[in-house]
């Protein structure tokens, strides 16, 4: 309940109830319930009754404030109550009145202690918005004559003495970062400061004073200038020297060092003509402080050591790497020609010619190896390597690794063995080249290094299936061979780093399979990591995430029968105008269950299918360079077809060129894959597996329009 103010008499409240001024009781605690509101307050808020005002206000001095100015009021009410000798203080705010019109009034409160009572506030109110409109408007006033004032004196500007113009030539003549800035007239043997320095300051009195030119130059070298730079200081700064100087050129700078306690700075001074004719009389000197751009060279000098430096470095790898690989191309290419020889003259003994193009095999995997590795460090170091997803299966995968490396592992008495216990899921989602790629690096690396008789370890493990349908594997590849020491391993994984060189160790290999297998890795979202022993072996492991595919394509990858049974009786084109390459990859489709119709070139291609029936082919495996018309050429012809099921027969590109904007131009003319020859077998099967399908979305076709 409120508890009404009690008056020392009625006739005191009627008198308040009927002055014209607005007045109120608030008390000083932290509600500011106020006791007493007179009839004039409620006129300035706009309310009939007491009990209105009370609603409109929460019956509170913090309802009476407007909430954005209570802040600033209360802490001006109670520093002037803090500071005034008789308990008075005075604020201006703004007020909300009953309808939601704001209003300025103005407060004089009076703090009393009252026995009955406690702290209150005795508070006289006023109107003030009148009050503050014309004071806002006499503000104007005087802000729009003052703008006249300006005006007035910007013309004054243009008529002032030939002092200020000066000024604006010292302005243009020279930057704002100069910390002292002087006009001088060596006919008049005078100088005038128009900015100074710490320097200077004890020179002149003012930025007006003028001093003798000589006598200012004399004393500051004495100051100031390092004793080594004072006669360098005192020529370029000399009258003639000047006048010689800026003949010719319209300014020009002398860099110099001072002492500033003992701390050596460097500065420039820089001097610029300004004279109206050819003869030099009026210049303008300026000063500035260039220890960061010294700094900033010493920085650039530094930079340019440390280049020099690692050019010097890489300067040494590339010549490592060159006397490497002119070793290590040599010997396959030795190799070949020396076993072609021999195959040539024992014709006749059919064990030896084996023999003999066994090891020429062998040497030209090696050399292949060599080129690809060149090859593709310099894609990943020109960022034009791209990861496509594409099916593969993981136990033909790793049974294909094996058999590439297995010849040389059996020449060195080598045991390689793939340990797939751990894998439940061996149907992926993946760049099957790329993983190739990777593992292919570090089995290489691990026969390289594995001494006779050693044993290497291609295992892969398959951890819990994680909740965005993909599953974490490790592939790892142990050996039993030499170990790398710790130095070592920090560096292993860049470019041409070799434990010794070919010469020293008789490995062949530029150092460059462990740096690809890692950037691979990398861009496949992977991780590699290495633990190794010095003389006990070493074990890479290869951490990807992997997606998986579809029920229906894993089981059908995962039964022979049910593949043979898929391609049987599906035909294709072939279209391939090398004869050779033609009639290999004729038996090579023709062993998948497919029947195959071939075309030497692009136009024969292109005819062959015009006359064709509807769903007669299955795909077309296009080459790229033919004569007459290449692939791309007939690839976009076939795709303008009339018959849609004609145009939308699915082409493969099959071509030795597979580099990035190989298959982006396969992709443009209209292919839907693009695959590299030689032609990989499991990779093959999950392409036709998931293009040949029934009714294979869109999104399956393009992503297939980007894989090796």
């Amino acid at each position: 309940m409120n508890k009404p103010f009690s008056f020392a008499s009625s006739e005191l409240k009627k008198f308040l109830d009927e002055m014209p001024g607005g007045f109120f009781i608030y008390q000083a605690d932290e509600q500011e319930q106020i006791l007493y509101a007179n009839k004039a307050l409620l006129r300035i808020f706009r309310c009939d009754t007491f009990e209105e005002f009370q609603e409109l206000t929460g019956n509170s001095f913090q309802g009476v404030v407007h909430p954005d100015d209570l802040e600033s009021v209360h802490k001006s009410i109670w520093e002037q109550i803090a500071n005034s000798q008789y308990d008075l203080d005075y604020v201006e705010y703004r007020i909300i009145q009953k309808g939601g019109t704001i209003r300025w009034v103005e407060d004089y409160g009076h703090f009393i202690h009252s026995e009955t009572e406690g702290d209150i506030f005795y508070v006289f109110v006023g109107d003030a918005t009148e009050k503050r409109q014309r004071l806002l408007a006499e503000q104007e006033e005087k802000e729009r004559q003052l703008q006249n004032q300006i005006e007035e004196y910007s013309q004054e500007l243009k008529l002032i003495h030939q002092e200020h113009l000066r000024r604006l030539e010292v302005i243009e003549g020279l930057s704002v970062n100069y910390d002292s800035i002087l006009y001088t007239n060596l006919d008049a043997d005078r100088i005038l400061p128009y900015r100074i320095s710490d320097r200077i300051e004890h020179q002149f009195t003012s930025c007006y004073q003028c001093l003798s030119y000589w006598k200012f130059i004399m004393e500051y070298v004495s100051t100031w200038v390092y004793p080594e730079d004072r006669a360098l200081f005192a020529e370029a700064t000399s009258p003639s020297y000047i006048r010689e100087k800026l003949y010719h050129d319209h300014s020009y700078y002398v860099n110099y060092r001072i002492l500033k306690g003992n701390e050596q700075r460097c500065l420039q001074l820089r001097i610029a003509d300004v004279s109206k004719d050819e003869h030099v009389s009026r210049i303008v000197m300026g000063a500035r402080t260039v220890d960061d751009e010294m700094q900033y060279e010493m920085k650039q000098k530094k930079l340019l050591e440390d280049a020099l430096h690692h050019a010097k470095l890489a300067n040494i790898a590339k010549n490592t790497f060159l006397s490497n690989m002119s070793h290590d191309i040599r010997t396959p290419l030795n190799a070949i020609s020396g076993y072609t020889t021999l195959a040539k003259n024992h014709l006749d003994d059919l064990d030896k010619v084996r023999s003999y193009l066994e090891k020429i095999e062998s040497s030209n995997a090696q050399l292949l190896r060599l080129v690809n590795n060149v090859l593709e460090i310099s894609r990943l170091e020109s960022d034009s390597i791209r990861i496509t997803a594409l099916e593969c299966n993981l136990t033909y995968l790793t049974q294909e690794l094996l058999s590439f490396v297995s010849s040389e592992a059996k020449a060195k008495g080598i045991k390689v063995s793939v340990n797939l216990s751990q894998v439940t899921h061996h149907q992926v989602i993946t760049d099957p080249s790329k993983l190739k790629q990777i593992l292919l690096c570090l089995l290489n690396n691990a026969i390289k290094y594995t001494e006779k008789n050693g044993e290497i370890l291609l295992s892969v493990q398959e951890k819990p299936e994680l909740s965005n349908h993909s599953i974490c594997y490790s592939f790892m590849v142990e050996d039993n061979g030499i170990g790398i020491s710790e130095d070592f391993q920090k560096v292993i994984f860049e470019p041409f780093e070799r434990v010794k060189n070919t010469t020293h160790s008789g490995v062949l290999g530029a150092g460059l399979g462990l740096s690809i297998a890692k950037s691979l890795t990398e861009m496949m979202g992977g991780t590699i990591t290495l633990d190794s022993t010095l003389g006990q072996g070493s074990i890479f492991t290869v951490s990807l995430h992997l997606h998986l595919p579809s029920a229906s394509l894993q089981s059908l990858a995962d039964d022979p029968e049910a593949m043979a049974a898929f391609m049987n009786g599906r035909k294709i084109l072939l279209v391939e105008d090398n004869e050779i390459n033609r009639e290999i990859e004729t038996e090579l489709l023709k062993d998948l269950g497919l029947l195959v119709d071939s075309a030497e070139d692009g136009s024969v291609a292109i005819d062959i299918i015009s006359h064709a029936k509807p769903d007669e082919y299955a795909l077309i495996f296009m080459d790229i360079q033919m004569p007459v018309v290449d692939g791309y050429e007939a690839t976009r012809t076939i795709r303008n077809l009339k018959e849609p099921a004609l145009a939308n027969i699915p082409i493969i590109a099959l071509s030795a060129n597979s580099f990035e904007e190989d298959r982006q131009r396969s992709k443009e003319s209209g292919m839907n894959a693009h695959l590299a020859k030689p032609v990989n077998i499991p990779e093959l099967l999950g392409l036709l597996t998931t293009i040949l399908s029934p009714k294979p979305t869109t999104s399956a076709l393009d992503a297939l329009s980007d894989t090796e």
